[in-house]
Formats: C-alpha cells, sequence, structure tokens
C-alpha cells in the first residue's frame, strides 16, 4: 500500500486517495500458481493456458521498468526485478530514435502543454485518460480473459473498465466517439493483437502530451513469455498528428496475491500547476 501511495505523487493527477492503515486484502496465493522448491510463486515458469489452448493473460499486472529505456539502473534490492518506471507514461516516443515523429502542429502543441507542465492533462482533471495512459500507468490493472473477450480494469483514474472483444466481431465503421475507443482483437500465435479505433479528438498518449486524434489507430500486441511477465506492444498510427507509425512497449510483471483497490478521483483544478493562485 506504501508504494502505491509513493507512486501518487510521480503522476500529475489531482486526486484524493484515501488509504487506512491496515492492509486491503490479506495475502493470498490463487490456485494454479507455481511454486519453487521452497515454495515460493515461480515467476519464471511458463505462462499458463486456458481451457481453449490459448495463453492466459488473466492477472492482476504492474509496469515496471524493465527493458523501458537508457535510464534503468537495474532490479530494485531485494526483489530481482526492476523499479517501477514512468517511462513511457511520461514520454511515449522515448524509444523511438529521435522521438515521437510529430507532425508540425502536433510538435507545437507538446511544447506548449510542457511550458504549461501538462495542467490540460485528463488525468489531473478525473478525466478519462485514454488507452495508452492507462497501459503505461504506475497504478496497477486486472485483466480477465475469457474466450469471447478481454477485460481490463485500470485502477487509475477512478477504476475505468474496458472491453476488448475476441468474438470476431469487425470494428464500426462510423461509431461516436469513445475516450478509449472501439476494441477488438484477434491471436496470431501466443500473441494478441488488439485494434482499437473510433477515438475523441484531443486524447492524451503520455504526462508531456502527445496528442491522439479521432484519425488514430492503436495496435497492441499483448505477449506473456512466462508466469510473471507480460508485455504490451502499442503502435500508434495517427497521421493526422504523426508522419509515420511508430511504438512503445510496456513491461508488467505479475503481483501474484494482490487485487485493486478503490481509487475515487477528486478535480481540485490543476491551475496550480503553474503558479496561478485559485481565486
Amino acid at each position: 500500500m506504501s508504494s502505491r501511495a509513493a507512486l501518487l505523487a510521480l503522476t500529475l493527477a489531482a486526486v484524493t486517495c484515501a488509504a487506512p492503515a491496515a492492509a486491503q486484502w490479506p495475502a493470498h496465493l490463487p490456485a494454479g500458481v507455481p511454486v519453487t522448491a521452497d515454495g515460493k510463486p515461480d515467476l519464471n515458469a511458463p505462462p499458463p493456458k486456458s481451457a481453449d489452448g490459448r495463453i492466459d493473460l488473466s492477472g492482476v499486472w504492474e509496469t515496471t521498468a524493465a527493458a523501458q529505456g537508457p535510464s534503468n539502473t537495474g532490479a530494485a534490492a531485494g526483489t530481482g526485478r526492476g523499479p517501477l518506471s514512468q517511462f513511457v507514461f511520461g514520454n511515449i516516443g522515448a524509444q523511438t530514435q529521435g522521438g515521437a515523429p510529430y507532425q508540425p502542429w502536433a510538435a507545437d502543441l507538446v511544447k506548449q502543454r510542457m511550458a504549461n507542465n501538462s495542467k490540460d492533462n485528463p488525468d489531473a482533471h478525473c478525466l478519462p485518460m485514454g488507452v495508452m495512459q492507462l497501459t503505461s500507468h504506475p497504478f496497477p490493472k486486472k485483466i480477465i480473459q475469457t474466450p469471447s473477450e478481454l477485460i481490463v480494469i485500470y485502477e487509475g483514474s477512478g477504476t475505468t473498465v474496458r472491453e476488448i472483444f475476441l468474438d470476431g466481431r469487425a470494428l464500426p465503421t462510423d461509431p461516436d466517439p469513445w475516450w478509449n475507443g472501439y476494441s477488438v482483437g484477434h491471436w496470431e500465435g501466443d500473441t494478441l493483437v488488439v485494434e482499437t479505433s473510433g477515438f475523441m479528438d484531443d486524447g492524451w498518449l503520455d504526462v508531456r502530451g502527445s496528442p491522439l486524434t479521432s484519425a488514430g489507430k492503436l495496435v497492441e500486441r499483448y505477449h506473456r513469455p512466462s508466469f510473471g511477465a507480460l508485455d504490451i506492444e502499442v503502435t500508434v498510427d495517427d497521421p493526422k498528428a504523426y508522419t509515420k507509425p511508430f511504438s512503445a512497449t510496456v513491461h508488467n510483471r505479475l503481483l501474484v496475491d494482490s487485487q485493486l483497490i478503490e481509487f475515487v478521483c477528486i478535480d481540485k483544478d490543476a491551475q496550480h500547476y503553474v503558479g496561478t493562485e485559485k481565486k
């Protein structure tokens, strides 16, 4: 609980998160978790499979710093895993040579947003953050997999629920725009490929304010290389805002005996981010 509270200070959300002194749920090791000879969870074991033979992506996942960029300094002491990272959350173009390939207007917009300390970020106003910020957010997410859909519950942004349909339906051709768009997925071997479109204009992909427009499309590739690891590679294809498609990968670790907690976001007016006193 304390580590999650510390992470709150790293985001731009103006939020109130009441945290009781006691723990939320007592530690509970779910059935079916592989263990080592000494009885500890074996996070390096092969990934589990569902009844239909697919890799099962279910679990509570937390973003890690592993392989996210040159600023990484190794595993956190005693954990054998990298420290939590704001790398992609802060700058989606950090893994791309030369940075995100902005169109000129988009580059100017990002400069303006950064100069204002990103005070208009949806996260700062308790508005939906969009798929990319939710995916890379330091707060955990829970994946529930069924044969017909993937449900992702994001603890950040006041607990957002997203449905990814795996039942063969096509994306809508002229939908009413949504904050998180419309998502369908299919399997390519052991990788789940998710396509999302139908976004509202003026979305934010990261803290700095990289834009996502209604012309944008996201392609996510979910790959679980081991029991305790999940990689989500996201390709952004938005010709209105970027000169070419580009990708960023978010690495996650499994929180074996953890569950999400309630998260309540209250807009406290982000004007103070740039030194303007509220009258």
